[in-house]
């Protein structure tokens, strides 16, 4: 799966990713977002109707926004613009950045009150050896000085912790950002579960373990996270939630 070449296909794609996530648990009702770059139209994306569940999510519903988050689609559906702060600062910066992804989803957002952060203590974990940044927690609001220190934070890696806040993960398909916040929120969980059970001692491989075990996993870069999950996780939203492609 090397990216959607068309707005529908986006539109398909970016209605899955927000049912996926509302069925593991990872939306918080009515906010956070998913938000993916229209194909032929730079500076336009798509994101959710504010004051929509994700399991209420279809193609159809999804609001065509500027990097502002101004609705530019004359359809008048209402969105967040302070919501889109975050994904519009990423999508600027990082052109390839089909998707960004910033949830509160329970593991992560308990991995970002950690001082030590993600360890590379599970498989899951060293996906992301060297492709995780962390992004300092200043409050609600986020003016222009925060939006480049997280762009900055971010840089050229698949994705942050921010602090006290959540996660975030970008893709250069929907795909890859989904599956990244997948092994991502996986990876979180098994180290807290570990922590939790051995009283904070964990036992993480070593850095050049890590690393190898990193380049293992992305390979030559011609097979991107997703690209085999993706199909088979729409056809069973095709069983489950059907309607996300309306």
């Amino acid at each position: 799966m090397k990216g959607s070449s068309t707005e529908a296909d986006v539109r398909i794609d970016l209605a899955a990713a927000y049912r996926l996530c509302a069925e593991r648990g990872w939306d918080d009702t009515i906010y956070t977002h998913l938000s993916a770059m229209v194909p032929g139209e730079p500076g336009s994306y798509l994101i959710n109707p504010f004051g929509a569940r994700f399991d209420e999510i279809t193609a159809s519903s999804l609001v065509k926004v500027d990097s502002r988050g101004t609705v530019i689609d004359g359809s008048g559906r209402p969105v967040n613009p302070t919501g889109f702060t975050i994904h519009g600062a990423v999508h600027r910066a990082r052109l390839d950045a089909a998707c960004v992804i910033h949830l509160h989803a329970p593991w992560g957002l308990a991995l970002s009150m950690l001082p030590e952060g993600l360890l590379a203590t599970s498989q899951f974990a060293m996906r992301f050896h060297g492709r995780l940044g962390r992004h300092a927690y200043e409050g609600l609001a986020l003016g222009p000085d925060e939006e480049r220190r997280l762009v900055a934070n971010l840089g050229q890696l698949d994705g942050l912790i921010l602090d006290h806040h959540g996660t975030l993960t970008v893709g250069r398909t929907v795909a890859e950002a989904w599956m990244l916040m997948y092994l991502l929120e996986r990876a979180a969980q098994a180290q807290l579960v570990a922590m939790a059970a051995a009283g904070g001692r964990v036992r993480a491989v070593p850095d050049a373990v890590a690393a190898a075990t990193y380049r293992q996993w992305v390979g030559d870069g011609s097979e991107m996270d997703g690209d085999l999950e993706w199909p088979a996780l729409l056809r069973g939203l095709d069983r489950t939630a059907p309607g996300f492609r309306d």
